[in-house]
């Protein structure tokens, strides 16, 4: 999909990154894709699967549960339905 570099040892800047983006965002007839996208739906996956708010909260550098979970798009609603199915044992 994507050309890889002649020369292994320069790094991708960050309008690299932007024009990669666009183009993926393109053939996959998204409209709208950027950067910020990626972040806010790592972190929404990685609660979903390990309920690791702490984590999360040092990854983005937040100091709130609160406004990590907001940013997420973690929901009220979602945490009380993860924690009534929750059991021991």
């Amino acid at each position: 999909m994507f050309t890889p570099y002649k020369n292994r040892s320069k790094h991708i800047t960050v309008n690299g990154v932007y024009q990669i983006l666009q183009k993926l965002r393109k053939e996959m007839g998204k409209p709208c894709f950027v950067t910020h996208t990626l972040r806010k739906k790592f972190g929404h996956h990685y609660y979903k699967r390990t309920h690791d708010i702490a984590t999360l909260m040092k990854i983005f550098n937040y100091s709130s549960q609160k406004i990590t979970k907001r940013y997420i798009g973690v929901t009220d609603d979602e945490i009380n339905q993860l924690q009534n199915n929750f059991r021991l044992g």
